[in-house]
């Protein structure tokens, strides 16, 4: 399977070669009197061509061609850059680094074949039981490479089903992996692995769910926006030949624009306007509000948050939402993540040369397994399941999935029935596999909302989310069952229960859009120097400008965060502790 389908991957790479004319893929030469002076750009333009023809008159060469947004990255001083302005109408960003988003290491003891848990944990056992592994669906792990390593080169029945890598940094196709950091590989095994444990059960959750590689990050965990838009422009050429129907991105960066305005975030809406189901971590910035990273900010996808066993897999009432898994609301309003999967302490595959394994010895067990903690991890777990629930029912759309996930999902509660943790930490909860199947909900999710405009620049979208005057996060229309009161201990009081039935509310499938009734609403105002700043519509002094200071004449005091560096990136190496 793995030669015929490169051979397919290699006609549809030619297609981007040639897309919007023939281009040199090759580094632009810097000269070194020039070279402290260049930056790389992602520049757009609604007429590709006439871009295009600018750059050749400039004598400038892309290092990319990105016709997914309809763009290009090239190198450009700020001359260049004001003199491509003026003979053409474009919109231009720097091309940001990026990094992966997950990785942990912690206090986990050295054993060979661990156990597996998570399958028994997230309820998957029943699917696997009715021979449900997620056989036909390819999932797509941009990512930093995988290693062929056994349990992701075949599948439960010994079928090849490993598609190959291809790297979006070289813009080339390979039937290995090229997997140099270790993280790629960890996180795809999360979701696919179809090794057994010492017990006889199956590491993975879709374990006979084909794979294919995305390298867009190198050893480190770093990347460009361009490498990984490139990355998802080739899987959107691919996806009917593969079948590519979920892609994995567990990394996440500092947001410096609305969504809408990110070219990442352009890119990864066309992925899923595309029918592939997009799965992103939230980041590793919690527990403080407004933590969300990008994509994971894009109100469309699937954005997953990390909670935790503590080490007791057995006993429930000690589970907790992971300290480090990013909240919510977004910038724009929108509840985020929408759900959570197991993200502590998981065993997952890595070769003994890893770049993490050498770094981290003591968390590897010496065979082929490591144990780490990230909502890159949880990403992978959902990922997997989006993989069952598409093999058995494969005309389910990408909003079907994300309808079909939250609605079946187990809210935290204490013993009081509050609810353990806010909406805007655990969203609709933890992903339950049993539920998920058997659910039949539909229209439930991205309401209101209309991503074809959104990405024409025709309408652009808020979510239901506001603030009070004592700073406490709540949703328009809902019950105070769903205020987070900021000031909270991230930890549960105990007698933690994860329950499906939230009672009188209706369910936890929040609206999409606003329906005002004079209270706080986020608008869309940008701040100048890097900061973001959020107007609203309460006359108040002229109108409250909501910055990370506190305001005077008795506006708001809202401490987010928000704030990033110009050096900040995306990635996925920020380590955190087990949990």
């Amino acid at each position: 399977m793995l030669v015929t389908s490169i051979k397919k991957i290699t006609l549809s790479l030619s297609l981007l070669v040639v897309i919007g004319g023939v281009v040199n893929f090759g580094l632009q030469e810097v000269t070194a009197s020039n070279a402290q002076q260049r930056q790389s750009y992602i520049v757009s333009a609604k007429n590709i061509e006439k871009l295009q023809e600018s750059l050749v008159q400039q004598q400038l060469t892309p290092t990319h061609i990105l016709p997914i947004i309809n763009a290009v990255a090239v190198n450009l001083t700020e001359d260049e850059l004001l003199q491509l302005q003026q003979t053409t109408t474009i919109k231009s960003t720097v091309n940001h680094k990026v990094k992966l988003a997950s990785n942990g290491y912690g206090w986990g003891k050295r054993k060979w074949q661990p156990s597996s848990d998570v399958v028994t944990y997230i309820n998957a056992t029943d699917a696997h039981s009715s021979r449900n592994f997620g056989d036909g669906i390819t999932i797509g792990f941009l990512d930093t490479g995988l290693e062929q390593l056994a349990g992701l080169t075949n599948d439960l029945y010994g079928r090849d089903k490993f598609w190959g890598t291809y790297d979006a940094v070289n813009n080339t196709i390979s039937n290995y992996g090229g997997e140099e950091s270790g993280h790629g590989t960890h996180v795809s095994s999360i979701a696919v692995n179809s090794d057994y444990d010492v017990y006889g059960k199956i590491y993975g959750v879709a374990p006979n769910a084909s794979i294919v590689g995305i390298k867009a990050f190198d050893g480190e965990g770093q990347a460009t926006y361009a490498d990984v838009i490139r990355g998802i422009d080739w899987a959107l050429q691919v996806k009917d030949q593969i079948n590519l129907r979920v892609l994995n991105m567990s990394f996440s960066g500092p947001v410096r624009s609305y969504y809408w305005d990110d070219p990442l975030n352009q890119a990864v809406m066309k992925a899923w306007q595309a029918g592939i189901v997009v799965v992103a971590s939230s980041g590793n910035k919690g527990p403080e509000p407004m933590s969300i990273g990008v994509p994971g900010n894009v109100p469309y996808i699937i954005t997953v948050g990390a909670m935790t066993d503590s080490y007791t897999k057995s006993y429930f009432e000690d589970d907790n939402l992971a300290t480090f898994s990013s909240a919510g609301p977004t910038v724009e309003s929108f509840v985020k993540p929408e759900i959570v999967a197991p993200g502590g302490h998981l065993s997952g595959l890595m070769a003994y040369d890893s770049q993490i394994v050498t770094e981290h010895p003591e968390f590897h067990d010496g065979g082929r397994y490591f144990e780490m903690s990230g909502t890159s991890q949880a990403a992978a777990v959902v990922s997997g399941v989006v993989a069952l629930m598409l093999n058995q029912d494969p005309l389910l759309t990408p909003d079907d999935v994300k309808c079909r996930l939250m609605s079946s999902a187990k809210l935290a509660v204490n013993d009081l029935g509050d609810l353990a943790y806010s909406v805007f930490q655990q969203g609709a909860g933890v992903v339950d596999v049993q539920q998920a199947l058997n659910s039949t909900a539909i229209d439930c999710a991205n309401t209101n909302m209309d991503i074809a405009k959104d990405l024409a620049g025709e309408a652009h979208y808020y979510g239901p989310a506001n603030v009070d005057e004592n700073g406490n996060f709540f949703i328009e229309g809902l019950s105070s069952r769903y205020q987070w009161s900021v000031s909270d201990e991230l930890d549960s009081d105990g007698g933690l229960i994860w329950k499906n039935n939230l009672g009188a509310d209706g369910g936890l499938i929040w609206k999409n859009s606003l329906g005002t009734d004079g209270g706080l609403i986020w608008k869309n105002s940008v701040g100048i120097d890097g900061g973001l700043i959020w107007k609203n519509s309460v006359n108040v002094d002229g109108g409250l400008i909501w910055k990370n200071s506190v305001n005077v004449d008795g506006g708001l005091i809202w401490k987010n965060s928000v704030e990033f560096t110009s050096a900040e990136a995306i990635g996925v190496n920020n380590w955190v502790d087990q949990q």
